[in-house]
């Protein structure tokens, strides 16, 4: 049985930012904790940032893959380089997926750790670059498919395929 990698916070864990979560009571989701397959990720938790926290984002939008290279950063709402603890969680959610020979993640979307289609633009205005987070990020370049909470079922549709393939 395959599992997949799932950002703690829509699990309903209170590792946010803010201390609160982003719940996600989606059925695919709740099946997959059914069936035990869901693994939860908090890659900035993981990295050593406190829940609460002040708000990070990608400084002038320039997405996980360039604060990966170090050439661009991840910053807090104070200002403070936060670069390391998003890299830190990202290498530990990638060796996660690793270990345990996960193909799919779902993670929550905007986030400068976990967003796939879209981040913040490091203005802290709240206005969107697509663009993915650092996590998303390393865990595609690792082969990972990654997916947002707002595409439960494009992910089921490949969990199941994946598994139809292993069987036949």
């Amino acid at each position: 049985m395959q599992s997949v990698l799932v950002s703690a916070c829509l699990l309903g864990e209170a590792v946010r930012y803010n201390g609160g979560d982003m719940r996600c009571d989606h059925d695919i989701l709740q099946q997959w904790q059914h069936e035990g397959r869901v693994v939860a990720v908090c890659p900035e938790v993981a990295g050593g940032l406190p829940v609460p926290r002040p708000r990070a984002e990608i400084a002038e939008g320039a997405g996980g893959l360039k604060v990966l290279a170090g050439i661009a950063k991840a910053v807090d709402s104070n200002g403070r380089d936060v670069s390391a603890y998003l890299i830190s969680g990202a290498e530990q959610a990638l060796e996660l997926a690793r270990a345990r020979h996960i193909r799919i993640a779902v993670l929550k979307e905007g986030s400068p750790s976990c967003g796939t289609g879209f981040i913040f633009d490091g203005t802290f205005t709240d206005t969107r670059v697509k663009d993915r987070g650092v996590t998303a990020t390393i865990l595609q370049q690792a082969g990972v498919h990654v997916f947002s909470e707002a595409q439960l079922a494009e992910a089921d549709a490949l969990l199941r395929k994946i598994e139809a393939d292993n069987v036949a």
